[in-house]
């Protein structure tokens, strides 16, 4: 009975201490001038190990647990996928800082919200076009190749994608005139959902899946029954709701994960042939 009650507790708090951290951070890096290069990189590291702790104390399902080759080469992704992620950003943010107007018309308490609002939607239909666009999904397809969805393969992106994916986003809200400050502090937001929808824990959010995207729905937008594998979303389940591809209900789950043709795509554990794949006619 103890451990189910601390199991418990686990699942409930996982939710607002990722919020907490956020806010942290972000109040934390105004107030010390923090590089925020740097303090995103810490913090995505902080959040996939709090996670990855979590998926062995409340774990969704046993099997989806990465053996030991898998967390090899999901490393690999994660620091190749980084590496770019960080280049990338670089250029991004050095855009920001040359698009971004140094006087918003919003008060930065204001800006959030609203960046928070369109960065979302932008999101939302860059992921969107990565499973309709084909050369699109060429790239955001190695994403869902694994069979199981758990914190560490998170990391399994096709650089390209990620590439694509971040700056379409934060550009969007840099053209739009948000302040630098303002795309920092959603990035925050963003990282912290991207890994936890993607956790092998077992956390139920209820009512606030209609306003927050948790485990439940980007599991089954991982499912090999595209009927229900909508939630293009990973931060908020808003845009889920007004295009329709919301799909969530108490207690559906996914039967499986995965690809609806495996042969598609190359395994993941192939990672140079998954990184020319797209530019290939066909595996060979």
């Amino acid at each position: 009975m103890p451990r189910l009650t601390v199991e418990h507790v686990l699942a409930v708090s996982v939710q607002p201490v990722l919020l907490l951290a956020v806010a942290s951070v972000f109040a934390l890096t105004e107030w010390r001038g923090w590089e925020l290069g740097t303090a995103t990189f810490l913090f995505q590291f902080a959040v996939l190990g709090f996670l990855a702790a979590l998926e062995f104390l409340i774990p969704y399902d046993l099997s989806w647990r990465p053996t030991r080759r898998e967390w090899g080469y999901y490393g690999v992704y994660y620091v190749l996928t980084a590496t770019a992620g960080a280049l990338g950003q670089t250029v991004v943010l050095l855009a920001v800082a040359a698009i971004a107007t140094a006087h918003p018309v919003l008060p930065l308490w204001g800006e959030i919200p609203v960046a928070l609002l369109t960065g979302s939607l932008a999101s939302y239909a860059v992921h969107r076009a990565g499973h309709s666009v084909p050369w699109l999904w060429k790239l955001h397809g190695v994403h869902h190749v694994p069979a199981k969805v758990n914190v560490a393969n998170n990391g399994v992106n096709h650089v390209a994608d990620v590439f694509i994916s971040q700056g379409f986003v934060q550009l969007t809200l840099a053209f739009l005139g948000f302040s630098e400050r303002a795309v920092f502090g959603v990035g925050l937001f963003v990282i912290a959902q991207g890994y936890f929808v993607h956790a092998n824990i077992r956390v139920s959010l209820g009512p606030l899946n209609h306003v927050l995207v948790g485990p439940e729905q980007h599991r089954l937008h991982h499912s090999t029954d595209l009927s229900e594998a909508g939630h293009y979303g990973s931060d908020l389940s808003l845009w889920d709701r007004v295009f329709g591809t919301f799909t969530w209900r108490p207690g559906r789950e996914p039967v499986a994960v995965g690809l609806t043709d495996p042969r598609s795509f190359p395994a993941s554990g192939r990672i140079l042939t998954t990184l020319v794949h797209p530019w290939r006619r066909s595996l060979g």
